[in-house]
């Protein structure tokens, strides 16, 4: 639920200085892509620090190297949150941060399916997993310039 509370927050938070003058955020997409932007920026710290072992576990066994993959994902989650807030890749950007969203899937469902926990914490159903997936999805196609207003 982090990740969402973040994504809200920060986007609200990015509003309201669009609102007060910040010209960068004056748009509602540009809104969004920053807390698109925090949002991975905070997804991907979990994949060294004190949670790392709570995702290597969450990755399905059929996959070699879970630690890799891991690993791997919180570089591509840096990358396109980065991606994301430069024009000239911002789409391409959005487009690897879906796919990875697709790919990583396999995960959330073995991790609600055996009820794991993320810092101790359960993680929610394999119904609320989905629903938080498809926003994530949502919001990062949304933030794209692919889907300009």
């Amino acid at each position: 639920m982090a990740p969402f509370i973040a994504l809200i927050v920060s986007f609200g938070v990015f509003r309201l200085a669009g609102l007060l003058g910040w010209s960068y955020v004056e748009e509602w997409q540009h809104s969004l892509q920053a807390a698109v932007a925090v949002m991975f920026l905070l997804t991907a710290s979990a994949h060294w620090g004190k949670r790392r072992g709570d995702l290597i576990r969450m990755v399905p066994p059929s996959f070699p190297r879970p630690d890799w993959i891991v690993t791997a994902t919180g570089w591509l989650e840096i990358a396109g949150a980065i991606g994301i807030l430069i024009p000239a890749v911002s789409s391409a950007a959005a487009l690897g941060l879906v796919l990875m969203l697709l790919a990583m899937f396999p995960a959330n469902v073995r991790a609600a399916k055996e009820k794991l926990t993320i810092g101790g914490k359960p993680v929610p159903n394999l119904a609320v997993r989905t629903l938080l997936q498809l926003v994530f999805i949502v919001a990062v196609l949304a933030a794209s310039p692919l889907f300009a207003s």
